[in-house]
């Protein structure tokens, strides 16, 4: 497979390791970039935009990267912690008053940003297409009561995470956090991440190839009997049933969505972009993203324990996840970052000063997966 791009010759066992996972790991198309001290080591590309693999994956190709988008909504929600709009252990209801029905009137900002806050999913049957409907989801969940008690335990909130982080930044600024986003952080950094690609773009976008369970669920699925903790969980991956992408993927409407947690789409540059912003304490090219104080504290063990939905025990931040055991983000301790469904992945390493970046298109079931593991050790075998 020929790899496009350009490595620094010091870190050229990066650019082996991903070509080699077109040969051993299914690779179909992929894009991988690394900076060292905001300077790029490693920005290469490769493989097909799709199935059919006739379309070359090129340098601006464009992908979903599923919870990549995590922490890309949660930077937003930080940057108004830290001008002092929104407080982190306030009442969400301070700033959204809705939110307070159903006994959630002490369900706290920083509880929705480490994934103690109760919602995971939705309870009533969600039309189709509901996901697309930002002011119907944000309602169905201001509305819905905790399926566990705040601050008790965490549960991945793997879909609904965007919408109350993003309600948030909304009832603060009146804006979605699409265009929060590309105002404050992606466009002062040149760092192509987007929730809701712009029609100029569509263009750019590679097809996910999701096989077997790219195809949406019988919704009957949903009406059987089970137990409370398994319906929490089917409903929030599928209710409405298109929530995690499954049959609306490769769709006009998805890649323009405003799902921050699930349908942010970007390349491997932009996802290193931030990053490397971070690794530097928050700021980079002259812009200040976040705090260092701030983003140390978010990027800290917020909550710990066994999760239901990812079936093993997890550590949260504040929308990043720490390096953890079986989750490493490299050997130093500090890193912290987040995967995407399939093994897309973004992360910062304060010590070493890397922001790294993977997308990629083939979804496979995992997070972790041979070709992003490969490609981090690959890494830190340089930095050796």
């Amino acid at each position: 497979m020929r790899v496009a791009g350009s490595v620094d010759p010091a870190f050229a066992p990066v650019r082996d390791a991903f070509a080699s996972s077109f040969a051993d790991h299914g690779e179909v198309g992929a894009a991988c970039c690394i900076l060292v001290d905001g300077r790029p080591v490693v920005d290469v590309w490769g493989g097909f935009r799709d199935r059919e693999r006739t379309v070359p994956w090129e340098e601006d190709t464009l992908v979903g990267f599923y919870s990549v988008g995590k922490p890309l909504v949660a930077l937003s929600l930080l940057q108004l912690v830290e001008s002092g709009h929104v407080r982190l252990d306030a009442p969400v209801c301070a700033w959204w008053p809705e939110f307070a029905a159903a006994g959630k009137g002490d369900v706290t900002v920083r509880q929705v940003l480490c994934h103690e806050a109760g919602l995971p999913a939705v309870r009533r049957r969600l039309p189709e297409g509901a996901m697309f409907d930002w002011e119907l989801m944000t309602a169905a969940l201001a509305a819905e009561s905790p399926w566990f008690e705040p601050g008790t335990r965490h549960v991945y909130h793997t879909n609904t995470y965007g919408f109350l982080v993003g309600e948030i930044v909304r009832r603060v600024t009146g804006e979605l956090p699409g265009d929060r986003l590309r105002d404050r952080i992606a466009a002062p950094l040149g760092a192509d991440v987007w929730f809701g690609v712009p029609a100029s773009a569509l263009g750019s976008c590679a097809d996910l190839l999701w096989e077997p369970n790219g195809d949406a669920p019988d919704p009957a699925l949903l009406d059987r009997p089970m137990a409370e903790e398994e319906r929490m969980i089917w409903h929030g991956y599928f209710n409405p049933t298109g929530l995690s992408s499954q049959g609306v993927m490769n769709t006009t409407a998805w890649r323009q969505s405003q799902i921050p947690s699930t349908s942010g789409h970007g390349n491997a540059r932009g996802v290193a972009t931030v990053y490397a912003a971070l690794a530097a304490g928050g700021a980079s090219r002259g812009f200040h993203v976040v705090d260092a104080s701030l983003l140390a504290e978010a990027t800290s063990s917020q909550s710990e324990g066994w999760c239901p939905v990812l079936q093993r025990d997890v550590t949260f931040g504040l929308g990043f996840q720490p390096t953890q055991p079986g989750r490493r983000l490299g050997p130093n301790p500090r890193s912290f970052g987040h995967y995407g469904t399939g093994g897309s992945l973004g992360f910062a390493d304060p010590d070493a000063r890397v922001g790294f970046g993977y997308v990629m298109n083939h979804v496979i079931p995992r997070w972790q997966s041979p070709r992003n593991r490969a490609l981090v050790d690959a890494l830190y075998g340089c930095l050796a």
